[in-house]
């Protein structure tokens, strides 16, 4: 079933109320920001970015090295970034779902699924040492098909991962409908390792944690520039400096500070909305009880999953690119895509007609070709960065932190022995290149989710070069 662009008056006025703030974001028990840098000051280790990367970057350094002193400068505010933007889907895969890893990285995928799987295990564990409430549920995903041509890539994914004991359970109609409530889906294909999350709350307890271990915040102080000097790695912002002998660079999306990076990474903004809670009625009439995670099985694809207030979150399907890698937080609304959004809802769930939209928001998503993080250096090995994680980040992030602490450290690991670790992407081209193939991607892709999955030519000249667009 083919979704209609055309918003009906209904979902137009469904978000005519929405508040344009990520909803995780809108929350009392956000914490006040620490003071900026105003002051030169020296460190060990100097995080940049206070997102997931970052938070983790320095969590894990402190916990291994209590001595060593760190440093965290972030922009604005912690998990004010993708952080607190995203849909709180944290799965166990490093590689953006088994499929990509298996047609990237073949040789080493039981080695990138038990690395996956252990990374998602050790972020339960830390979750409950430490004691972070964040709505942490191990639900398990379900992608979910709308098309006949869905259920026959399902089917070849389910026999693709059948020797690396995944797991994958294929659901038919009724199975599916057992699930939750949707005239759309047809069939599904569940995933039992991920897990949903309130991402900003996980990263408030983080944030915490590291406080409590004697780690320095230093909250809206953007860093400008970054030099190297003798020994020293020195990061300039508009009031102070920090002087550091190593580096972590997690700023992901943001511009960033090697200009070598925009090569690699293209800020890809995704839109999202949140349902006010729903009555009990109107939870009957989608069930839905398990709170699995959803996505459908399209190109573009939408992403789905209830809150722990019994709200509804809906995103994705526009995954959109602005000129010259453009960023900022005037593209992170879009009352079109809003509108377009709450239609599909409505066509997902009719049952559901009448619910309002409480928030609207928008971010951008760090896109690499590979869809996946890769890692590198910068200032003679002083630097280090992390990026890349194309939208599957909320538990990567982790793995990437620990990569990074690798090089830093000069440490010779399982982790960094990996090609998936010692590869880099294929560059984007440069304008007006970069802009006409992503645009002429998103039309081809919109044209296979619309002609049975069939791929023109560029797409397939795009999968034979390995390259690809995607949030």
């Amino acid at each position: 079933m083919t979704y209609s662009n055309n918003p009906r008056p209904e979902s137009v006025k469904s978000v005519s109320d929405a508040i344009y703030i990520p909803f995780w974001l809108d929350d009392p028990l956000r914490p006040d920001p620490q003071p900026a840098l105003t002051k030169e000051t020296f460190t060990d280790l100097l995080v940049i970015g206070a997102g997931f990367s970052g938070l983790w970057t320095a969590l894990l350094a402190k916990e291994e090295n209590p001595s060593r002193d760190i440093v965290i400068l972030e922009a604005g505010e912690v998990a004010s970034g993708a952080t607190g933007c995203n849909g709180g889907f944290m799965d166990s895969s490093i590689t953006h779902g088994f499929s990509n890893g298996y047609a990237r990285w073949k040789k080493e995928l039981p080695t990138l699924l038990a690395m996956g799987l252990q990374n998602l295990r050790e972020i339960e564990k830390t979750i409950e040492r430490l004691g972070i409430e964040c709505d942490y549920i191990r639900t398990g995903d379900v992608d979910v098909a709308t098309e006949p041509h869905h259920i026959a890539e399902m089917k070849e994914e389910l026999e693709l991962a059948a020797p690396y004991r995944t797991n994958f359970q294929f659901l038919d109609r009724d199975e599916v409908q057992a699930i939750v409530k949707s005239p759309m889906f047809i069939a599904g294909l569940k995933k039992p390792d991920s897990a949903l999350v309130n991402p900003a709350h996980l990263a408030w307890g983080l944030r915490k944690a590291c406080l409590a271990l004697g780690v320095r915040f230093y909250e809206n102080s953007p860093v400008a520039k970054l030099e190297e000097e003798g020994k020293f790695v020195i990061a300039h912002t508009q009031h102070g400096r920090v002087r550091a002998s190593r580096v972590a660079l997690a700023t992901n999306a943001y511009p960033p500070l090697l200009k070598r990076l925009s090569y690699y990474v293209v800020p890809v903004y995704d839109y999202a909305l949140m349902t006010e809670p729903l009555t009990p009625a109107q939870r009957a009439s989608i069930g839905w009880h398990g709170r699995e995670g959803i996505s459908d099985a399209s190109r573009q694809f939408h992403y789905t999953r209830t809150t722990k207030d019994g709200r509804i979150l809906w995103g994705g399907y526009d995954a959109v690119y602005y000129w010259n890698n453009g960023f900022g937080p005037h593209l992170e609304t879009s009352r079109i895509v809003f509108e377009r959004l709450a239609e599909h809802f409505f066509q997902t769930f009719p049952q559901l007609e009448g619910v309002r939209f409480t928030h609207a928001w928008g971010g951008a998503i760090d896109t690499c070709s590979r869809f996946a993080p890769f890692w590198g250096t910068a200032h003679h090995g002083k630097t280090a960065y992390s990026m890349g994680f194309t939208g599957l980040g909320v538990g990567a992030t982790r793995f990437g932190a620990k990569v990074m602490l690798d090089i830093l450290d000069n440490k010779k690991t399982e982790r960094t022995a990996l090609e998936f670790v010692r590869t880099k992407p294929l560059p984007f081209p440069p304008e007006p290149l970069r802009s006409l193939g992503i645009h002429l991607t998103r039309w081809s892709m919109e044209q296979a989710d619309r002609n049975g999955g069939r791929e023109n030519l560029w797409l397939k000249a795009m999968d034979w070069l390995g390259l690809g667009f995607d949030s």
